[in-house]
């Protein structure tokens, strides 16, 4: 029975909040107070432990997903939908990351979100179709790639994402230069991308948020 399923919304924008706050209580699930930033989520899920928290990524004070890091931190029972307007790689990943029970955009029709919140309590993963599109199609290709990579040669990607030169990062490692360009052709190579050295800068930036988390 919805009314069994205890829920907490957290949103900064009020109309969103009281929206889907309405929507919930309309359908009978056990919907508690809402909060407007991520402090006063925080605290509300570890005083009332409810059974779902769904929960914005920007908001005030923390955001979502730094909410859902420390009710993990602590074993909260409670499982967390995110509900937005990101569709970047990097907050798809973190989602991922963080192994949270939904992803839904804040367009989608409400039987999108009564689904998610039934696949959570199932313990289940729901998503957007089009969060699973973009790990799909972006994030998990590349991600096969990455694991390819030795660790000397993510460290030189990563400092290659932060503009270092070659012989910048060969000063920092204490490698000769002719190391480092070695080092770049394999990374090429693995990455298959086109040779030079724009193309791997140019991948590092649209890749940034894969390779600094692993």
């Amino acid at each position: 029975m919805n009314k069994n399923v205890k829920i907490l919304v957290a949103d900064d924008h009020p109309m969103l909040l009281k929206g889907l706050r309405d929507e919930l209580i309309e359908h009978n699930y056990n919907v508690i107070e809402g909060a407007v930033n991520g402090a006063k989520a925080l605290d509300i899920i570890i005083s009332q432990n409810p059974d779902i928290a769904i929960l914005d990524i920007n908001m005030p004070l923390l955001t979502g997903f730094e909410v859902i890091k420390k009710c993990q931190e602590k074993s909260v029972n409670t499982r967390f939908i995110i509900l937005t307007s990101y569709k970047e790689k990097g907050f798809v990943l973190k989602a991922k990351k963080l192994n949270i029970a939904g992803y839904l955009l804040k367009d989608e029709p409400f039987i999108e979100i009564k689904n998610c919140i039934q696949a959570a309590l199932n313990g289940d993963f729901y998503a957007s179709k089009e969060f699973d599109e973009i790990f799909s199609n972006e994030i998990s290709p590349q991600l096969k790639k990455i694991k390819f990579l030795s660790p000397s040669e993510r460290t030189i990607v990563r400092l290659i994402a932060q503009e270092k030169s070659s012989k910048e990062i060969a000063n920092l490692l204490s490698i000769s230069v002719r190391t480092v360009q070695k080092h770049r052709s394999n990374i090429i190579s693995k990455l298959d991308l086109p040779n030079g050295a724009e193309s791997l800068f140019g991948w590092t930036q649209q890749n940034k948020e894969l390779f600094l988390t692993l």
